[in-house]
């Protein structure tokens, strides 16, 4: 028996779509990320201190969209792991910077086999057999992967994720005024 209580399909949310690409990308890292002995949000973080040098634990929670409160523990595995020191400012207690070690600068070297572990993924797919599933158009044609179609979505979710931040950090309107 089906039961009905709402119009709003799974397969039609655009949420979903987005969580199941996320984790497939990520699945398609895992072989590297296993190489370098880090996990996504690891990775992650890395990449920031690889990009940036020494920096602080707020610029790194900014960079990444995530709160110190999950960021911290994740800096406080990479240090046991020998990757990076996190140093308190001697005039500030509040601020805490975060610098690679020897060790850290080391494995950024070898950090390209995550990057590789997605575009063989891709390209692993794309060279499947036409007739095999796969994402379809509306002209029932397989979907694009080449590396410029991947940039432009990227372009696309980066704008999507500016917007949504820009809407929902705005303040609200005052009652009584329409916007």
């Amino acid at each position: 028996m089906v039961v009905v209580v709402t119009s709003v399909r799974l397969d039609d949310q655009l949420c979903f779509a987005l969580y199941t690409a996320s984790r497939a990308v990520i699945a398609a890292q895992r072989p590297g990320l296993r190489d370098l002995g880090l996990t996504y949000p690891q990775y992650l973080a890395m990449l920031v201190l690889w990009e940036e040098g020494d920096i602080t634990v707020g610029r790194l929670c900014r960079r990444l969209h995530l709160d110190s409160g999950t960021v911290s523990p994740l800096l406080r595995r990479l240090e046991a792991l020998g990757y990076l020191t996190r140093v308190r400012s001697d005039t500030d207690e509040r601020s805490v910077t975060v610098a690679l070690t020897p060790e850290g600068i080391a494995l950024g070297g070898r950090a390209d086999c995550v990057y590789e572990s997605l575009t063989a993924a891709i390209a692993d797919a794309a060279a499947e057999e036409p007739d095999a599933p796969g994402p379809e158009t509306e002209n029932d044609e397989r979907a694009s992967f080449d590396p410029a179609s991947l940039i432009a979505l990227r372009t696309t979710l980066h704008d999507l994720t500016d917007e949504l931040r820009r809407h929902l950090d705005a303040p609200a309107p005052s009652k009584g005024t329409r916007s």
